[in-house]
């Protein structure tokens, strides 16, 4: 699958075509590959021509184009993928709700249905999603959503009494906010 050029010095080099099954770190290495030959090859006693010098400088434009080029795509793709994630966990927010809902009221004990929620829950933890659930932290509305303030007992005023719907985040993303019971202290 080589192909031989012959230039007019009668000189014969192998030209290895890349195909796109290569990653870019073996592009990358072959390019890395033809300057240092290139230059070895040149040697300290022969001076580099001016067309030789400007091939090496594009070459060297065009690898330094390619890493940022394959850099941004990552980038990108990274970000895609982190839109559709999160895209998929609020869709499924209110089944969150309804497992938490059946947990509380003691449905989902044993059997079938909490195997799945546990498994559920199992994925969405491995995707990064934590619940905002607790109870006597202090009130922050970056978190929380407040919507009853109480007096409470046990409770300083200023933080979360109760939680009445859980808020969930992913890494820093706020997904929903908790609404919460805030309590007034005594």
């Amino acid at each position: 699958m080589s192909e031989e050029i012959h230039d007019e010095g009668a000189s014969k080099e192998e030209v290895t075509p890349v195909d796109e099954a290569h990653d870019s770190g073996d592009a990358l290495s072959q390019a890395e590959a033809i300057l240092n030959e290139a230059g070895s090859e040149a040697g300290d006693e022969t001076p580099v021509s001016d067309k030789e010098a400007e091939l090496r400088d594009d070459l060297l434009r065009l690898q330094a184009e390619y890493v940022n080029y394959r850099k941004r795509v990552e980038r990108d793709r990274d970000v895609a993928r982190e839109s559709a994630v999160q895209s998929v966990i609020v869709n499924l927010l209110p089944v969150l709700d309804d497992i938490e809902a059946a947990r509380a009221h003691g449905d989902l004990v044993d059997g079938p249905f909490a195997s799945i929620a546990n498994k559920l829950d199992t994925v969405l933890e491995g995707l990064g999603l934590e619940r905002i659930a607790e109870a006597g932290v202090a009130f922050d509305p970056n978190i929380h959503e407040a919507l009853i303030q109480q007096p409470h007992a046990e409770i300083p005023a200023d933080h979360v009494a109760q939680v009445l719907r859980s808020g969930f985040k992913k890494g820093e993303r706020i997904l929903r906010a908790a609404q919460v019971i805030v309590s007034l202290g005594e």
